[in-house]
This record gives structure tokens, sequence and C-alpha cells, in this order.
């Protein structure tokens, strides 16, 4: 079964940090740009950050510049993103998404190109 999962959630304190893990299986990641998406509360889905196949390429939306970072092991099959300087606002469900990609490019946050999700994994930063 082709299936990216996500893991790492939980509960924080604000300002703490967290470190959240996507692995593939079923297939090869390193052929897949990786965006991380989230959704908070009565809110819409957004775009957080992505990381091209090779690693080349990363992106941030701004609310979480300077606090997240993207980056990937390929021979683990994993993208991982640590967050740290966590705040109420960044309380949602967060999931990975998988993008098949022929050359090493800008990746993307596009919802509707990708072709892989996980299922989420929930964040609660709260005190």
């Amino acid at each position: 079964q082709l299936q990216v999962v996500e893991s790492g959630g939980g509960l924080v304190q604000p300002g703490g940090s967290l470190r959240l893990s996507c692995t593939a299986s079923g297939f090869t990641l390193d052929l897949y740009s990786i965006a991380w998406f989230r959704q908070a509360p009565g809110k819409e889905r957004e775009g957080v950050s992505c990381i091209s196949a090779m690693g080349t390429s990363t992106n941030y939306v701004d609310s979480v510049k300077g606090r997240f970072t993207i980056s990937r092991d390929n021979a683990k099959n994993t993208v991982y993103l640590e967050m740290n300087s966590l705040k109420p606002e960044d309380t949602g469900v967060y999931y990975c998404a998988a993008e098949r990609v022929w050359v090493e490019l800008m990746c993307r946050m596009v919802d509707h190109d990708m072709n892989y999700w996980g299922q989420g994994t929930l964040v609660t930063v709260s005190s």
C-alpha cells in the first residue's frame, strides 16, 4: 500500500518545540517533493512548508519563517518538520503530502497537485 504517515504531534506549551516526521511506505520518497499543510479549527487548510525531492529547495509560509525547519533523509524515506518557539496559533492538524516530480525544481505547496496524503497528526499549543 502506497502511503505517507505522520507522527510526532502532541500537546506542547507556548515557546516549546516538536518535531514531526513523515515516512513513506510502498514508494521511494526521493522521487517526490514533500509539503506540510495544517488545518486549524474552523479554518481552511494552508501550506506550511515544502522541500524538493533532493532537498535543494525549501519554502515556508511567512508565519513560520525563522521558527520551523524542514529537512529530509531520503535514506530513511522520511521528511521532518522541526517546530520551535511554538505559538497557540500553530495549533492544528498537520498533514504531510507528496507530489511526484521528474526534475529537481522549486518545491510547491499546491494541495490539489499532491499525489499522496497522510492521515494527519494533531499539534496543540496551549498552556
